[in-house]
């Protein structure tokens, strides 16, 4: 075990010495807004009776990649496959970076492979939430429509 502060572990998983699942990527970033647990706690405390989103990821496979869609994305489905039990797979032929380019509305984490990740967002959050800093685990650069 070890005690990181988000943004060392995201360092550690650019890094390849740790790895953790997108999911987890995504509350990493979003941690990063808070520079002290008891700001974290203080939002928190603020935030609490405001309510919270069902969210299931969508994933987009793509010739040299995925994409996992979040609420909010111009390419999130009207109707998520919340259970599993339609096993919808999306997919398309055009490479991560021409999506990221031809994208306006983004929530969504890129997966180029097990320790190149990155989140783009551009909504606003519901319920006074805050949103990830967007973060991403390599060089590409995709933020010149964000």
């Amino acid at each position: 075990f070890q005690w990181s502060s988000p943004l060392e572990a995201i360092e550690r998983l650019k890094s390849q010495e740790i790895w953790f699942p997108p999911p987890q990527f995504y509350e990493f970033c979003r941690l990063c807004n808070f520079s002290s647990l008891e700001e974290l706690q203080k939002f928190s405390s603020a935030r609490a009776l405001e309510g919270c989103e069902r969210w299931m990821p969508v994933m987009l496979s793509a010739p040299d990649g995925f994409i996992q869609l979040l609420p909010g994305d111009e390419l999130y489905p009207e109707d998520p496959d919340y259970t599993g039990e339609k096993k919808i797979i999306m997919s398309t032929d055009k490479k991560v970076e021409d999506l990221m380019k031809e994208g306006r509305i983004f929530h969504r984490i890129v997966i180029k492979n097990i320790n190149n990740l990155a989140v783009y967002v551009n909504i606003q959050a519901k319920y006074k939430h805050i949103n990830p800093l967007m973060m991403k685990c390599d060089n590409s650069d995709y933020n010149s429509r964000l």
